[in-house]
């Protein structure tokens, strides 16, 4: 009884010196339906096969869902600061991907690069490194539209000291099977797809490569 005693005070003192786990890194994927897995069912979107991809790649990474259908840069402006306070933690990266929806209903990309600004602006001020996940525009848009909405990114990433990945669906973007009848979000394929390649650049910014 007495030896039984003394083995588990040793063993308390050990765990009590021992150092702390580490707590796995926390990535947010802040963004619309193209990172909420709309048309998808559950655990097959964006966020949960980056997740068990970092896993493969021998990152033990928590890939946090934080993207909402049909939001536009305004509305994650908005819901920016609750949705970072309601994590419990400070994630170790955020991947914004906005503004899709921007440019499909033709909102002056003043507007969304002041958005995008602003999210930049406030992730910084809380020491939280990014990856800004880039839009093209549609084909069927004025060019000069186009051009003005696709300097968004690389412009404020630079501005902002963020990574950039160039444009979401690389690879993806209307390429049949790929993308749901809609033409617009990409199937389980199209996501496979768009998380392969974004991978290194996310590994790169967490400081894992």
């Amino acid at each position: 009884m007495i030896r039984r005693s003394i083995a588990t005070a040793l063993l308390s003192i050990s765990l009590l010196g021992a150092a702390p786990l580490k707590e796995r890194p926390l990535v947010l994927a802040f963004g619309d339906s193209l990172t909420a897995g709309y048309g998808l069912e559950q655990g097959l979107g964006f966020a949960p096969q980056l997740e068990a991809t970092l896993r493969r790649h021998g990152i033990a990474a928590e890939v946090a869902d934080g993207g909402v259908s049909g939001d536009t840069s305004e509305a994650g402006k908005a819901r920016l600061g609750w949705t970072l306070d309601g994590l419990g933690r400070k994630p170790d990266l955020v991947i914004l991907e906005l503004g899709a929806n921007d440019m499909l209903r033709g909102l002056d990309p003043t507007l969304t690069r002041t958005n995008i600004d602003a999210m930049l602006t406030e992730l910084k001020r809380r020491n939280i490194k990014v990856l800004v996940a880039g839009m093209r525009g549609a084909p069927n848009l004025d060019p000069a539209y186009v051009v003005k909405f696709e300097a968004i990114y690389p412009e404020l990433s630079r501005k902002h000291g963020a990574a950039l990945y160039p444009f979401f669906l690389d690879g993806v973007a209307a390429q049949k099977g790929l993308v749901q009848p809609d033409g617009l979000h990409p199937t389980f394929q199209g996501v496979k797809i768009i998380v392969t390649r974004i991978t290194p650049k996310l590994k790169r910014a967490l400081g894992q490569d």
